[in-house]
């Protein structure tokens, strides 16, 4: 009996060894504690305190100045009834560093977002610029805020572009039907077209202008040289011979026939109303309803003074004198270029006075060059300056 009660404590005391034996190597194969890291968040830290921590080690806090240039995101700041153990731990570095966020990019220029929000297409006839007429069809009109055609049917362009700009008119638009509609299909949409007053079915071709960007022009028939000779604008044509109120009915008339125009132009085809122009009465009245009316005025005459009461301008070059060949009109629009980087303000302005093939053809080859070359084909609208009366006067020079 005193054998097997000796046997059994032996077996206690084997067994609490063993256990004993058996919890050290556990503790010693786990390890001691690990101590508390930067990984957690500090609740009584600021929420946009710079991180110390970076997965190369230790990063150099940040200078004010450094913080001021590139303030990070606000963090949200824990409640006051929020306990310590309520705060959010910072994930540990593991050999990269977390992915920040890209910034937002800057917004565009006024000029670029312009250029990108920018439709090129024109709108249609605004009722509110327009007049019922005698003619069947409504003729411009100033719109009651002091709207005008030539800001209402503008082309779109960079008004902050330092380029040469360079302007073309074709003119004549309508009289041929199939080669007006080439030229609308192929031309670039920044030239401006003139339309004749005689066209018979002109709305069709001022469609398809006008969603291609390209800006109208009303063509004048205006008494020109050799007229009953060698010349013929027409039989609503300007006259030196009839009173002013009968010129002023056909012009009313010619406005009549090209909705969505932004001015008009005293050539038809190649005449240029060299006879009227002569009489500077007649020309001027003619400018004055024209700018009443909220449009410009383009002088077909080379070398002939600015508009005097119309905002407008002269052309510099005639592309299809002396001849309308292919050739010719290549050799003229170099000349126009040229012209359009000597001059100051650097711009120039050409006129062809019919939609030709070789007209088309001379243009396209031209252009498609232009801008590695340092220029910009513009629209009219671009090209315009104050009446020459005005822009005498000191008054006027300030503006």
């Amino acid at each position: 009996m005193r054998v097997t009660s000796r046997q059994a404590l032996a077996g206690f005391w084997a067994g609490l060894l063993l256990i004993l034996g058996a919890g050290a190597i556990t503790l010693q194969w786990l390890g001691p504690p690990a101590p508390a890291t930067a990984g957690v968040a500090d609740p009584a830290s600021p929420p946009d305190a710079p991180a110390t921590a970076t997965a190369a080690g230790t990063a150099p806090q940040a200078t004010p100045q450094a913080t001021a240039a590139a303030p990070a995101p606000p963090a949200a700041a824990p409640s006051a009834s929020a306990s310590p153990a309520a705060a959010a731990p910072v994930p540990p570095a593991t050999g990269s560093a977390t992915p920040v966020a890209a910034p937002e990019p800057p917004p565009l220029s006024t000029a670029t977002a312009r250029r990108a929000a920018a439709d090129p297409a024109i709108p249609p006839p605004d009722p509110l610029l327009q007049e019922a007429s005698r003619h069947g069809a409504p003729i411009p009109k100033l719109g009651p805020d002091g709207r005008t055609a030539i800001r209402t049917y503008a082309r779109p362009f960079d008004r902050e572009d330092r380029r040469p700009r360079i302007g073309l008119i074709v003119g004549n638009m309508g009289a041929f039907a199939q080669h007006s509609e080439e030229a609308i299909r192929r031309l670039p949409g920044a030239v401006t077209l003139a339309f004749s007053p005689y066209a018979t079915r002109p709305e069709p071709l001022l469609e398809r202008a006008r969603a291609r960007g390209m800006e109208v022009l009303t063509a004048l028939p205006l008494e020109p040289a050799g007229y009953g000779r060698d010349a013929d604008p027409g039989d609503r044509a300007l006259l030196t011979t009839l009173p002013v109120g009968e010129n002023i009915e056909r012009l009313e008339w010619a406005l009549s026939r090209t909705p969505a125009q932004v001015g008009a132009i005293g050539a038809l085809s190649r005449m240029r109303g060299e006879r009227f122009a002569q009489n500077a009465e007649l020309l001027a009245q003619m400018q004055q309803v024209l700018t009443a009316r909220g449009l410009l005025y383009i002088d077909p005459r080379p070398g002939a003074p600015q508009p005097a009461r119309a905002i407008g301008r002269t052309v510099d070059v005639l592309l299809d004198e002396p001849s309308e060949t292919r050739g010719e009109i290549e050799r003229r629009l170099a000349e126009l270029e040229a012209l359009a980087r000597a001059s100051t303000p650097s711009s120039a302005l050409g006129l062809v006075g019919n939609p030709t093939p070789a007209a088309v053809a001379a243009i396209l080859s031209w252009a498609s060059g232009l801008e590695e070359r340092g220029a910009v084909l513009a629209p009219v609208t671009t090209m315009l300056r104050r009446p020459a009366e005005q822009a005498a006067t000191p008054a006027a020079a300030t503006r």
